[in-house]
């Protein structure tokens, strides 16, 4: 499976607008904002792309589940469970 992004690129310095109290927070706790940002966008990264290939793949997955459907799943007579 494909990597979601490469995680050997360079760091890049960016500006971001937070909500304050929850910076403050959040460096009382020293949390890691960039590792912490990483994180959530590797997240939400997967969880888009996951979508994406679903409505991508609608069609083939209907016809399979109609398939289905209409001639059950392949190899049933040799299902013991």
């Amino acid at each position: 499976m494909a990597e979601l992004y490469d995680p050997t690129a360079p760091k890049k310095a960016t500006n971001l607008s937070i909500n304050s109290d929850l910076l403050r927070k959040s460096r009382e706790l020293n949390i890691n904002l960039s590792a912490t940002l990483e994180r959530s966008l590797k997240e939400e990264l997967s969880k888009r792309e996951a979508q994406q290939w679903v409505e991508e793949n609608h069609a083939a997955i209907q016809s399979y589940n109609d398939f289905v459907e209409q001639h059950g799943c392949f190899g049933d007579e040799f299902r013991e469970f």
